[in-house]
């Protein structure tokens, strides 16, 4: 089946690398985005949660959406988390994406307002009218405080051709199913978590928004062509050995955990921006006996 938009089986929501005064460090950006192209990564997020965008502001993530695009080149699609709780802000923002050539964008549920499913139809419609890039749904209910019917998700796939695909990060399997039943054939669902990403794909998702592939992203990327290849029992063995660093890595507020394990690799530092704060010694030791021992077991396969 021919999907409307192909954003590819592993999209990762990348970290953005800070130096030591927190500022963006482009060097370390440099780094990452080339490992993350060269292990797994079919296309890179840029701004979303992970990449800390409640402390970037709108020209950092723009910045950074033209140095990721110019770095990777062809090697992988650039989409830019644009989303907003204010309709003219993620309008405005989606079009500079376009402006700057993004490839695709992520647009989240409209957080602390608190919109109704009337109120997220038009939300998204503005967006979807003002660009032709393709969209992404986000449905967070964790962090946005509402979330996003199924029902509502199929009116919008079914009147907007460019609202193409949902990242679903809602625990709830059977929204899946709903999903899946009520949308178009071609509109894409992706797991917006790691650990439910094998249960998803048994459902018809077509693959992950990735936090765990900075540092598993080949596993990770194995783990979903078994799957499709019918290679169900290779599948469930590589998720049951990355379990542990799927669970790991959210030890504590996203992206903390991932940007230790990061340092860990030499590929940037660990710090963070205010209000969260990095991992101690003693958790960076639970962190990385986790990984240590994730990468012995891929490696006795």
């Amino acid at each position: 089946m021919t999907l409307r938009y192909d954003a590819g089986e592993v999209i990762t929501a990348m970290i953005t690398p800070f130096d030591k005064n927190l500022e963006i460090d482009y060097t370390a950006v440099n780094n990452l985005v080339r490992h993350l192209s060269e292990n797994g990564s079919d296309a890179i997020l840029v701004a979303g949660t992970t990449g800390e965008s409640p402390t970037l502001t709108h020209e950092e993530e723009y910045e950074l959406l033209y140095t990721v695009k110019s770095i990777a080149g062809n090697s992988c699609k650039v989409i830019l988390g644009a989303g907003s709780n204010s309709t003219k802000t993620a309008v405005e923002s989606s079009k500079k994406a376009q402006e700057l050539g993004a490839d695709a964008i992520l647009s989240v549920v409209p957080y602390y307002n608190k919109p109704n499913q009337k109120g997220l139809i038009e939300h998204f419609g503005a967006i979807a009218r003002a660009v032709d890039l393709p969209i992404i749904l986000y449905n967070i209910p964790s962090r946005t405080g509402i979330a996003i019917d199924p029902q509502t998700v199929a009116f919008l796939a079914k009147e907007y051709s460019n609202i193409v695909a949902i990242k679903q990060s809602n625990p709830n399997i059977d929204l899946v199913t709903e999903l899946k039943s009520l949308c178009p054939s071609d509109f894409a669902i992706y797991s917006g978590d790691d650990s439910l990403t094998l249960p998803m794909l048994s459902l018809g998702a077509h693959g992950v928004v990735s936090v765990a592939s900075h540092v598993v992203g080949s596993e990770i990327k194995s783990m979903i062509r078994n799957y499709k290849a019918g290679q169900i029992n290779a599948a469930k063995n590589m998720h049951l050995k990355l379990y542990p660093i799927f669970k790991k890595l959210f030890m504590a507020p996203n992206p903390i955990p991932v940007k230790a394990a990061l340092s860990s690799l030499k590929i940037c530092e660990d710090f963070v921006r205010r209000p969260l704060v990095e991992l101690d010694g003693i958790e960076k030791g639970e962190l990385l006996s986790v990984l240590n021992s994730v990468f012995e077991a891929i490696k006795e396969n």
